[in-house]
């Protein structure tokens, strides 16, 4: 029988390590759509085989052996994310960010005067913004079939009631889920069936889960490279990743007919915050055969990374007759350390001349190689790691680019193919991302301002949660637009 008094209270959660550490987070941190200046963007970041841009420092080092002066520039960006949510109907959200995109200085220290031999040795810091994280979800409909109350109640399946913790625990608690009568107390119903009182469940609540994430990755890149005989370009970056992300959402399910459990609504709350610091080595050149052809060849070590977390999650239960429940776990905090892929990067680039160029860059990145390890708690990540292996697959990244100029001005475009991340048989193995890219420049003397649009693209199935009934599954569609601007000047020359 339900309690009829307000409760709030904390149920501890005992902390296994598996809340967290999963393949969604091992992705997020190691896809990279590469940003920058506004040029760099517009061109779709096809500059593994062109440089002289400093954006470039974090992708080909040997770009920052392009530079004939010292020079300096700061990109600040507008974000726009939209996104479209089918869940038994559609429903869209968006959001706008301004952020910085972009920031850094170039700088000769060596600067021949003659044809051959090392002919210039520079060195520079540029910070990039790698992934902008933010985005805003609202999914909304009728839940015909199932509810996330059966997940917590298949969930506690064969464990006592008095050993339920997590979410289930406080679902417990907050009497989303009880135990069946007669079940020796390790079964367990819901509100849906009158915790398995009646026959069948009555299904036909509104569902609403509202999604917040807001953060980024960003390199912070140490670079030195050079010009050898205006023929080989080389470098060298040193680079220091950071990871700031918020994940957030809060998952509402609200019965606006009658059931005999007296239910009215509950809202489940989940909360989790990363922060961390990586470590890389990059290395490349770009060969120059003809005044008109360049080719890039670039090399990344794996990211190391170790990553601070904080959880916490809360339910909140309504019933007609004026009942209200709420309950919380007590909040995490723990550590571990993640290792990206490496990737392996080559272009070509073509110059017609002073009137305009080409370019195409290939990436190489094999995402199943991602690993978890612990950080002094001594936790097992084999199986983890394993899930890892067998979900996430190689794929193949192109970028094209393209610039046409006329007298002061410069005209850009490009296209980016993100390949599919999952193995064959996964959800979500038929999807990419891709970009389209457009943009405009100015320059004279010493000055240029750049323009730059990306739009980046994906389309993506989103579990909500795991029912013995359904898997309820919504149909997401990701467009995020960026708007850049860039201002930089070159001096000493």
């Amino acid at each position: 029988m339900k309690r009829t008094s307000l409760i709030l209270a904390a149920a501890i959660l005992t902390f296994t390590g598996a809340l967290a550490q999963n393949v969604d987070d091992a992705l997020r941190y190691s896809q990279i759509f590469y940003n920058g200046t506004a040029r760099f963007m517009s061109m779709s970041g096809a500059f593994t085989a062109l440089g002289g841009d400093l954006s470039s420092l974090s992708q080909n080092p040997a770009g920052i052996g392009v530079f004939r002066s010292s020079e300096i520039s700061l990109t600040p960006q507008l974000f726009h994310s939209k996104t479209s949510a089918s869940f038994n109907g559609t429903t869209d959200d968006y959001l706008y960010n301004f952020n910085l995109g972009q920031a850094g200085i170039v700088t000769n220290m060596i600067n021949g005067t003659g044809t051959s031999g090392l002919i210039s040795l520079n060195i520079g810091y540029s910070f990039n913004k790698t992934n902008n994280l933010n985005s805003s979800t609202r999914i909304q409909g009728r839940s015909t079939e199932s509810s996330m109350a059966d997940y917590w109640a298949d969930s506690g399946f064969g464990t006592s009631y008095t050993d339920l913790s997590g979410a289930a625990g406080i679902a417990y608690d907050a009497w989303i889920i009880d135990t069946i009568t007669g079940s020796g107390a390790k079964r367990y119903g819901t509100v849906f069936s009158n915790y398995g009182d009646n026959a069948v469940s009555d299904y036909g609540q509104s569902l609403r889960r509202l999604i917040t994430n807001e953060g980024y990755t960003g390199e912070h890149a140490f670079s030195i490279g050079g010009n050898y005989s205006n023929k080989v370009y080389f470098g060298a970056t040193l680079g220091i990743s950071r990871i700031r992300y918020t994940g957030h959402y809060e998952h509402l399910e609200k019965a606006d007919y009658y059931l005999d459990s007296g239910f009215g609504d509950f809202t489940y709350v989940e909360h989790f915050e990363n922060t961390g610091t990586g470590i890389s080595l990059k290395i490349g050149t770009i060969i120059k055969p003809t005044e008109e052809i360049r080719i890039g060849l670039a090399f990344h070590s794996p990211t190391l990374y170790r990553i601070n977390e904080r959880f916490y999650d809360n339910i909140t239960s309504n019933f007609t007759d004026g009942d209200q429940y709420e309950y919380y776990n007590e909040e995490l905090k723990y550590n571990y350390a993640l290792t990206t892929p490496f990737r392996a990067l080559a272009g070509v680039a073509y110059q017609f001349k002073k009137l305009g160029l080409l370019s195409v860059d290939y990436e190489f990145v094999d995402y199943s190689t991602i690993r978890f390890s612990e950080t002094g708690d001594n936790y097992d990540y084999s199986e983890k790691n394993l899930e890892i292996k067998n979900t996430l697959k190689p794929v193949s990244n192109i970028r094209l680019g393209g610039e046409l100029r006329l007298n002061k001005m410069y005209f850009r475009g490009g296209y980016g193919y993100y390949g599919k991340v999952f193995r064959s048989g996964e959800l979500n193995d038929d999807k990419f991302h891709r970009s389209i890219s457009l943009g405009a420049g100015f320059r004279e003397q010493n000055l240029n301002i750049d323009f730059g649009f990306t739009n980046l693209r994906n389309d993506q199935d989103y579990i909500l949660y795991n029912a013995p009934a359904e898997t309820a599954v919504a149909g997401l569609v990701n467009s995020r637009n960026i708007f850049a601007v860039t201002l930089g000047y070159k001096f000493g020359y």
